[in-house]
This record gives structure tokens, sequence and C-alpha cells, in this order.
């Protein structure tokens, strides 16, 4: 039986490494083959990309150059790591993935919808996530969160702009999850880990029941399309 990709997304600071790593080890309990990824990387050529985008290297070029670099490192990503997981039958949990690209290039960065769309189109081709979870939290409690993080380490490309640049993305990721209530869920993160991670789990529990029934839905998302 194919597995199950699952994506989360969020703004800076928002803990999806955190709650990744808590449903990848509840999972894992429950005897589930369970891959965590990331993106920007995940695969060797990906991660190559990661370090030329957030240390800034193309943000000279613009966003659309960023978005390019993103789809190439996507791409590479599904093809050589997430694709040939799921068809073994694993259960893909990814940091990261296209909501973040229409989010951070197409609406904070003002490109085109149409060029983030036929990227994101190349970039997957089908590999759609069967369960997005974005985790919201208030932009300033997130990057508050962030900077106690990284420490005495410099913001990355992304952790360093404005807070009303981080306002209108959680107001994007929010528009998302409205537009595509099937695939995505919205989990307040301004609440202790613990009630957090419970709520997943919750949440993740139905889509694998549902596979376990009907393994044919995500075999047809294997099959490129034509």
């Amino acid at each position: 039986m194919a597995g199950l990709f699952i994506t989360f997304e969020g703004g800076e600071g928002a803990g999806k490494s955190t709650q990744i790593k808590r449903l990848a080890a509840h999972l894992a309990e429950e005897g589930m083959d369970v891959l965590v990824t990331r993106e920007p990387g995940g695969s060797p050529g990906a991660e190559a990309v990661r370090h030329v985008i957030l240390s800034g290297a193309a943000e000279a070029y613009g966003p659309a150059m960023e978005a390019v670099l993103f789809a190439a490192a996507r791409n590479d990503h599904v093809e050589q790591l997430i694709r040939p997981a799921i068809a073994a039958g694993k259960t893909v949990l990814c940091d990261r993935f296209i909501d973040s690209s229409r989010v951070y290039q197409g609406v904070t960065g003002g490109l085109d919808p149409s060029l983030i769309s036929a990227l994101e189109r190349v970039a997957i081709d089908g590999m759609m996530p069967d369960l997005t979870i974005i985790l919201d939290l208030p932009a300033e409690k997130g990057l508050a969160r962030a900077l106690h993080r990284r420490g005495e380490e410099a913001a990355d490309r992304f952790e360093k702009e404005t807070l009303v640049v981080h306002q209108a993305r959680r107001e994007a990721f929010l528009a998302i999850a409205a537009a595509e209530p099937g695939r995505c869920r919205v989990v307040n993160a301004d609440r202790p880990m613990e009630e957090v991670s419970a709520e997943i789990i919750e949440i993740v529990g139905k889509p694998i029941k549902d596979q376990s029934k009907t393994p044919e839905k995500t075999e047809k998302k294997l099959a490129k399309p034509a």
C-alpha cells in the first residue's frame, strides 16, 4: 500500500519542526514507517540550493529567481526522496512545501499567481500532499520564538523581514486553508506544545484510517500526469 504525504506550514517560529518530531515519534510507536524531511532541502541536490536561498545570495536577483530556485530544489526533493518513499509505503512528514512558495514568493514576493502555479505544477508533477497542517500563531509571537531559537546567530533570508510582511504571510496561509479545506487544517499554535501535539495526532488519525480503506487514492497520485 502506498504511503501518506503530510506537510506542515506556517510562519517563522510556529513550531513546525517540534511538532513534526513529536508526530513522527507517535506514528513510529504505532508501527508506521515514517520519513521526516524539509524544504528547501531534503535531497542532496535540494540541500545545495537551500544554502544559496537561505544565505540571501539569490535575494539581489529578485523573488522570481528565488521562486525558480525553490522549484528546482522541490523537483529534486520530490523525485529523489518523496515519491519513492510514498511508493514504498512510508508516511512522509515535510517541513514546508508548495504553500510556502505560494505565500513567500507569491503573496509577499509579489509574483504573478500564474507563474507560481506553473512552477508548482512542474516541480511536484502531481505529488500533492494528502494533508497539510497549518500552524497558526500571531506574527510577533512567532518572531520572538525564532529569535530565542537562533540565539546569537543572524536571522536568515526570511526571518529578517518586517513584522508587516510576517503578518501578511500569516493571513496568506489562512487564506489557503480557507480555499482548500479538504487538504488543509489550521491548528492554533499559541498553546502549550502538548495541546498542539494532541490535536495534530487527532487530525492525522483520520487520513491514516481512510488510506487503509482506500489505498488506491494515493496510488493514483504516484502515477505521473500524462
